[in-house]
């Protein structure tokens, strides 16, 4: 090989065990009993692997897309995903696809989502994700599972693919949250991507205070239960920890439209920045300006790659004492 020849980008999958159709309107006041008459409606595809695919699709990437898709809803989901160019496999599964929504309430700002279960999965159903799975040959590089495990799958189906990932020499990219985080954990993960409630839902400590919530993220690094933790806080910033240190990052300054795939598009970014071998603080600069992005955006959208590459550059980290 060429010593001066650029690698080849790493290859990533998106696996969404939970799909569904996104939808977002508007109305001025929601209150109780009352027909709310709400502005067109925004339908997106989403779930948490749908979003980070579609994320790196958008800056640049191939990813390939994994998910499952049933009855009219997953029929819509298949098209919709055609029509934006993902190379997504969808498994067929028996019962409906699930639909979420967000309404914005102009009068005050403020934002309500509303977030279905699911389908229920028989075993055969989600047996069938992993030995799809298990045949990929070549397997990727960088196998991203993000969103929450819908009714009837174990809750220990993300520790089964980080021991897949760890036979097969892939990074585990993880981001949910709850008793499927804390069994994948137990086995242990290339990177995981919680904000400050989940953090504190696994630790079951307040974490009332930045060094608090520091170390609890280096802890999981230190443990041996992470390689990386990218932890996200909204308005207050975001933190990485790392076998090599731990770096917080201030928040931009920037109006928030709504929060919806914010953290889909943070780890879009960082994984879009992995995929091309930048250094894992350059990757976190990524995601930070992504999911920032994002917030710039009304109703399902994600981030704009033309914003995501002017606010990069302002991201600063700084690296924690100790």
């Amino acid at each position: 090989m060429n010593p001066a020849a650029t690698p080849a980008d790493l290859s990533v999958l998106c696996l969404t065990m939970n799909p569904a159709v996104d939808l977002a309107t508007e109305t001025e006041r929601v209150v109780p009993t009352h027909k709310l008459r709400c502005s067109d409606t925004l339908h997106d595809a989403g779930g948490g692997g749908i979003n980070v695919a579609r994320v790196l699709a958008r800056l640049g990437g191939a990813p390939a897309l994994l998910s499952l898709a049933g009855g009219p809803t997953g029929d819509w989901l298949r098209t919709r995903l055609t029509q934006e160019g993902l190379a997504a496999t969808l498994l067929p599964i028996v019962n409906d696809t699930r639909i979420s929504f967000t309404v914005h309430e102009s009068s005050s700002g403020a934002e309500f989502r509303f977030v279905m279960p699911g389908p229920t999965l028989s075993a055969e159903e989600w047996q069938a994700t992993l030995d799809h799975l298990q045949a990929l040959d070549p397997f990727p590089d960088v196998l991203v599972a993000s969103g929450s495990l819908p009714p009837g799958v174990p809750m220990h189906f993300y520790a089964r693919l980080a021991r897949l990932c760890r036979a097969r020499g892939a990074r585990l990219v993880l981001d949910t949250a709850g008793a499927p985080l804390a069994a994948a954990l137990d086995d242990g993960v290339y990177l995981i991507k919680p904000n400050l409630r989940e953090l504190r839902e696994l630790t079951g400590q307040p974490l009332e205070e930045p060094a608090a919530w520091q170390a609890a993220a280096a802890a999981l690094v230190n443990d041996g239960r992470a390689q990386v933790v990218a932890l996200t806080l909204g308005h207050l910033g975001a933190v990485l920890a790392t076998t090599e240190g731990t770096w917080v990052a201030e928040p931009l300054p920037i109006e928030v439209a709504s929060a919806v795939g914010a953290g889909d598009s943070f780890v879009g970014g960082l994984v879009w920045a992995l995929q091309q071998h930048r250094p894992l603080t350059e990757a976190f600069t990524w995601g930070v300006a992504a999911g920032s992005a994002a917030l710039l955006s009304a109703g399902t959208g994600l981030c704009d790659p033309a914003d995501v590459r002017r606010l990069q550059p302002t991201v600063a980290l700084t690296r924690t004492p100790g």
